[in-house]
């Protein structure tokens, strides 16, 4: 996006993490007039202007029925299909296999399906692939031992799409397969009994950016009314779908898709289920994770969702399943203890892999990609170490654990880059093994030979993507804040607005010219702060991740200099008070003449 001659918001050219501050909202005007036509506080008219949100639209964006926004599933392409063919297995009581990918959107498309089925009387078994062993997605030796042990119907979830020789060999095999994916299609379908994927290319569903457990959700709506129409439940007792929304929230949180339209109410009425504490692996998770507050997304997405996806990135690969489909509150307390467990040492590979990656890449970053990779890097966290070079160098990265002469590649995207696309391009031509992804996060197999050519090749790529677009890095501000106006009240107003996500962003504030009274370091990179004013305000805040940063020695300072700082604002519960805290993203030095705004 060019953003011409916009002011920079606070003057802030430059900031301690190389990012022009920009007004999220350019024209006051347009929050003024929502305020007053919807009677709504004018921060919150202000973040709703800030993201689109129309007066029209925003009575069903502040309050979404689930019942307003869900469709009819068959409107997607094989849906119809794949529910009778899921209805003839239940019927003649076939095994169905769910055959899952081991993050967190593929464990709760798994453990979703798991339920419903055996909810409605059916055998079912989850199978979650070894990341270190199997890789990614459907293989056919895993494919063919599911048949052999009963299975008569297999249904990826999260995965599928560019499985093409396992599917081909399964089905020589005479065994049907189901494809739940969402990541992008390619133009030759894999030979499936069904394919339900909203990004096909022949797809004209408009919910594209549904994840593969919102997916997984509709397939489970869809196989329910037809069993309801063949007369099912006159022997078997009906289930409430709506139980599952917890699920679903979780995944589509996770998974890092749009919070808007079908997946906003999605999120909203999961979170409602969620605090009716129904799953007993979730409730077990949020208690050894001590989550003292009411859940929202930021937990799902930063406490819960690693948490349930440590089994598959350094743990047993269905650790995560187990837990979010058991209703053994013991049971679900041991693997919630082995998955909190496993998240500690996931967290300590993963900051040995960033450190030597960053090391790699160096200081500064010259071109459109960051491109590292490494004998002996843990596989298992390197999507993660891609995201974390994505937030400081601001440009798509992209992360290969190599293991002899063949690399586990993951990337993350930014700059609106599209790096599922350029990595399917690159299988296409040849430099992968296999490899595929969406918009904003892709996975590749890689052989050492080829890395070269591929980083060049991705290089490229990104480049021409991004060439017509002004990519210094920005960071979006929705207003200015005194110390004294963050109070818990504040925060309650804004969570009008939320759930926050990809596509619905959390509001960023600054509070300018602030002193650091205190700061202090906590855990092994945390920068822990307590700002004060001139106007006798304060306010907890805290900084992940800066320590060796311009950004944490500023912090660390003593020197006694004001800053701008920017950042989020959360509300946590503290021994039965309310506390709010900033999470510091940035900062830039205040003149001696600016004051709070």
């Amino acid at each position: 996006m060019a953003h011409g001659a916009e002011p920079s918001f606070l003057g802030v050219d430059h900031s301690l993490t190389g990012r022009r501050w920009l007004a999220r909202l350019q024209d006051d005007r347009a929050a003024l007039g929502l305020a007053q036509r919807l009677n709504v506080p004018e921060i919150v008219a202000r973040v709703l202007a800030a993201r689109g949100i129309g007066a029209d639209d925003v009575p069903n964006f502040l309050d979404p029925k689930l019942r307003d926004q869900l469709p009819d599933p068959d409107h997607l392409k094989d849906m119809a299909q794949a529910a009778a063919r899921l209805v003839r297995a239940l019927r003649d009581g076939e095994t169905i296999a769910i055959f899952g990918d081991y993050d967190v959107d593929g464990a709760t498309a798994a453990a979703l399906l798991q339920r419903f089925f055996t909810g409605v009387g059916g055998r079912v078994r989850a199978y979650i692939p070894d990341r270190l062993i199997e890789g990614y997605g459907p293989n056919a030796p895993a494919l063919l031992r599911l048949k052999d042990e009963g299975a008569g119907v297999v249904v990826t979830v999260d995965c599928g799409i560019t499985a093409h020789a396992p599917l081909a060999a399964a089905a020589a095999a005479g065994l049907d397969v189901i494809v739940v994916d969402h990541h992008v299609a390619e133009p030759s379908l894999p030979p499936a009994h069904a394919v339900i994927n909203p990004n096909r290319l022949d797809e004209t569903s408009p919910h594209r950016q549904l994840a593969a457990v919102g997916l997984a959700f509709l397939l489970a709506v869809s196989v329910n009314r037809n069993l309801r129409l063949a007369g099912w439940y006159a022997s078997h007792a009906e289930p409430d779908l709506l139980v599952l929304l917890d699920l679903v929230a979780l995944g589509t949180v996770c998974d890092v898709v749009p919070l808007t339209g079908l997946n906003r109410a999605f999120v909203v009425q999961g979170l409602r289920v969620l605090a009716q504490r129904r799953n007993a692996g979730l409730v077990a998770l949020a208690e050894i994770a001590r989550l003292r507050e009411r859940c929202g997304a930021y937990h799902l997405g930063f406490i819960l969702g690693p948490r349930v996806n440590a089994g598959g990135r350094v743990g047993a690969a269905d650790l995560g399943v187990r837990l979010l489909t058991t209703d053994d509150p013991h049971e679900a307390r041991a693997l919630a203890e082995r998955l909190d467990a496993l998240n500690r040492e996931r967290q300590a590979i993963e900051t040995a892999v960033l450190e030597a990656a960053t090391a790699q890449v160096g200081a500064a970053v010259d071109g459109p990609l960051v491109f590292a990779a490494g004998d002996g890097w843990h596989p298992g966290v390197i999507g993660i170490v891609a995201g974390r070079l994505r937030e400081r160098f601001h440009v798509p990265a992209c992360v290969v654990a190599m293991a002899g002469d063949v690399g586990k590649g993951s990337g993350r995207s930014a700059l609106g880059a599209d790096l599922g696309a350029a990595v399917i391009a690159a299988r296409q031509a040849g430099l992968l093994i296999n490899g595929g992804g969406h918009p904003n996060a892709a996975g590749f197999t890689v052989a050492a030979d080829k890395l070269a050519p591929l980083r060049e090749f991705l290089r490229a790529r990104i480049a021409d993507q991004v060439a017509s677009q002004d990519v210094r890095p920005t960071l979006g501000v929705d207003g200015a804040l005194s110390l004294a106006a963050v109070t818990p009240e504040f925060i309650q107003t804004l969570e009008r607005v939320g759930p926050y996500g990809a596509g619905n962003s959390e509001p960023r504030f600054a509070v300018p010219s602030s002193l650091v009274v205190k700061a202090d370091i906590v855990g092994e990179r945390h920068v822990r702060c307590f700002l004060g004013d001139q106007r006798g305000g304060r306010l907890a805040a805290i900084a992940f991740r800066t320590v060796g940063t311009p950004l944490g020695a500023a912090l660390l300072d003593r020197s006694g200099a004001s800053l701008h700082l920017a950042g989020h604002l959360r509300a946590e519960e503290w021994n039965g008070r309310t506390r709010v805290q900033l999470m510091i993203e940035d900062a830039a030095p205040a003149l001696p003449d600016e004051s709070t705004t």
